[in-house]
């Protein structure tokens, strides 16, 4: 009896030092990050031994993937609102409003509508140069911000790319040990390979399955393989193509011996999800509008003041400089092409606020697609890629609406260097917007250049009889004009003049040529197009109603032989009638919206489209701020379920630890009452 006793009670104290030793280690690594509590558990006493104990690890593996998912979850809205608050405070400052600009920049020039030859003029070239600088800052602050972004994307995608390496080397040491008798004292390989999914949860959303010999395959939420069988990974790599400085998320497969993988930014979530969902959402959108006013603004104030005549005479110029960006070939072109692209003069409403690839498709034609923010080509409403097929000048290698009437161009002028052709298939991006918004200057200091007078001027002849009246005139374009300005017409004025012997009928005339006489429908406009359609402009000039450039009407009803003259505006000084055009745009819709439809209807002022800016980009972060507290709730329960079945619980512990040292006392009772016995039998035996 003694015998069984002393087996019983060896064997419970072997047990009760297991139990306690492993309460010890779980007491003792209750702050340890990762750390998995255990327990240790033995089978039915058999032949008087307690059965052998095992310890496992008390893991949950559906609470633990639904931890990483909603990790991914929250530091995905963290990164993101991190970002992007500070983008939304910045363009949300008054100081910082591109409204106010363009609003002092068009109150002053109407105040030089009332005194065009004051000093008026200077504080308009003032207030331009400062719209310039407002926009080149806030452009500053995106470019900035992607700068930002780009570093901690390098950052995040080499920590991803040790946590995966980490990962896959834990899994060759636990390989190792699997089924053998030191697999029960690897439990801290566990620990740290679970450590280290939480930690790659942090910056992407990943998967797991269990694989051959204890081992963990991992995958991204993408279905993306990061960690496979037999110790193989893939490595994320950070690459520019074709723009060095637009980063992006490639995993190379196969340590890069394959062709790279690209992912899907929409479905990444964790930290490198925040920051590409930031730089896509909000900083791309920001610098191609903020781009896209700026050009919208300077070609349509450049075209109305060409329009005009400045303080000196002499036809207007440009008062702000558009400039030519370089193209930025693909990486995979066979060819040696290079372009630049700039806006076409007058087109600068047709410019939406993207980007372009543009795809030299065959000889001497290029196929233009629009992409969205993510760079992918922007589709129809068939699902179908949006191009325009455009044909290139073999002369001198422009892409404009000059060799491609009626086509959308996007507002886009195109240059291919005809020295060196590209191949067929070659592509190129267009960054006009985003290039441009840091580069608009003025191209005069000069503020009598300012062309704030009419080229032309109308006049009722002082011995008219009727009730009719010539309208202002209006100037469409200057191209035939000369700069002093006169009409190149013989004289450099016509004369309307209404027929004395037919009361339907009137004639035009140069002063030495007149035309035959032609009609003027009741509404009494554009007189100078009736008189092309009625075939008698040839009369008096080689130039169509177009050409001339100027047209103007008769309102009211005249009398027999009224006439009225148009002429050039010889030292108009005074006129205002062009900087009214100039003020007029402020409240014109000039700013493309979408890039599908070119109608009136699709566009903007430049107020409306910068208060849509900054509108979605608040918009956007509440959003994020509201999705990122409900993901940062489902984190936390996450976190409480997950701490609850595999955390250590202290009370529980000091519990068990009383516990265990009961039974350990217990059985070296029993141990020494066993001793007891058997030295009683021996003593009765002798």
């Amino acid at each position: 009896m003694s015998f069984n006793l002393y087996d019983i009670a060896s064997s419970g104290i072997y047990s009760s030092s297991q139990l306690l030793q492993t309460a010890s280690k779980n007491i003792a690594n209750v702050n340890t990050e990762g750390y998995v509590r255990e327990r240790t558990e033995f089978s039915t006493m058999i032949d008087n031994q307690v059965g052998r104990g095992e310890t496992y690890r008390l893991l949950n593996e559906f609470a633990q993937k639904q931890l990483n998912r909603d990790t991914s979850s929250k530091t995905f809205f963290d990164q993101f609102v991190t970002e992007a608050n500070r983008v939304d405070t910045l363009f949300s400052e008054e100081s910082n409003s591109l409204s106010t600009g363009i609003n002092s920049f068009f109150s002053n020039i109407q105040e030089s509508l009332n005194q065009p030859s004051s000093v008026a003029r200077s504080l308009v070239m003032t207030d331009a140069q400062n719209l310039i600088d407002q926009m080149d800052r806030l452009s500053g602050i995106v470019v900035d911000q992607q700068s930002v972004v780009n570093e901690q994307l390098e950052i995040f995608s080499d920590e991803a790319n040790n946590l995966i390496q980490n990962i896959s080397d834990l899994n060759n040491k636990i390989a190792a040990v699997d089924g053998t008798s030191q697999e029960s004292g690897s439990s801290s390989l566990y620990n740290e390979r679970d450590k280290a999914i939480r930690d790659l949860s942090e910056l992407i959303d990943v998967e797991t399955l269990d694989g051959p010999n204890g081992s963990k395959q991992v995958y991204m939420g993408t279905g993306q393989a990061l960690v496979m069988e037999n110790g193989t990974f893939n490595l994320f790599s950070m690459t520019g193509d074709p723009d060095p400085n637009f980063k992006q998320l490639k995993l190379d497969v196969n340590g890069g011996k394959a062709v790279p993988l690209e992912l899907d930014v929409d479905k990444l979530k964790g930290k490198i999800g925040g920051l590409l969902a930031f730089r896509d959402d909000i900083l791309i959108p920001a610098q191609n509008q903020l781009g896209q006013m700026g050009l919208a603004l300077a070609d349509t104030f450049n075209q109305q003041n060409h329009l005009g005549m400045d303080a000196d005479g002499n036809l207007g110029g440009d008062i702000f400089n558009i400039p030519e960006v370089q193209a930025f070939a693909y990486q995979a072109n066979t060819g040696n092409g290079s372009m630049t692209a700039t806006v076409e003069a007058g087109k600068g409403n047709e410019l939406p606020a993207s980007d372009f690839i543009v795809k030299y498709s065959d000889t001497n034609e290029v196929e233009i697609y629009p992409i969205d923010n993510k760079g992918e080509m922007i589709k129809d409403a068939n699902g179908n890629n949006l191009f325009t097929t455009a044909s290139v000048d073999p002369a001198t290698g422009k892409v404009n609406s000059q060799n491609n009437t009626g086509l959308d161009l996007f507002g886009l002028e195109l240059t291919l260097d005809v020295s060196s052709t590209p191949n067929i298939d070659d592509q190129f991006m267009v960054k006009l917007n985003s290039q441009a918004s840091t580069s608009l200057e003025l191209a005069t200091n000069r503020p009598e250049d300012i062309a704030l007078a009419s080229p032309v001027r109308t006049a009722n002849d002082i011995n008219n009889t009727g009730a009719a009246s010539i309208s202002a005139g209006t100037v469409s374009d200057v191209s035939n004009f000369t700069d002093t300005p006169s009409l190149q017409l013989s004289t450099g004025s016509l004369t309307l003049t209404k027929s004395a012997e037919n009361p339907d009928m009137y004639t035009l005339s140069d002063g030495t040529n007149t035309t035959d006489p032609f009609a003027i429908d009741s509404s009494g406009k554009n007189v100078i197009q009736q008189a092309e359609t009625a075939g008698v402009l040839d009369d008096i000039t080689t130039f169509s109603a177009e050409e001339i450039g100027f047209d103007f009407n008769i309102e009211g009803t005249p009398a027999l032989g009224d006439s009225f003259t148009i002429e050039a505006n010889a030292d108009g000084f005074d006129d205002n009638r062009n900087g009214q055009l100039l003020s007029d745009i402020q409240n014109s819709n000039i700013v493309r919206q979408n890039v599908v439809g070119n109608a009136s209807n699709n566009h903007k002022t430049l107020n409306q489209s910068y208060t849509g800016l900054v509108s979605d980009i608040g918009v956007i972060t509440h959003q994020a701020q509201t999705s990122g507290a409900a993901f940062t709730a489902l984190a936390e329960q996450s976190e409480a379920w997950y701490e609850s079945l595999s955390g250590v619980n202290l009370d529980e512990e000091a519990a068990n630890l009383l516990r265990f040292q009961q039974s350990y006392a217990a059985s070296a009772q029993v141990l020494s009452t066993a001793r007891s016995i058997f030295d009683t039998l021996l003593s009765a035996a002798r």
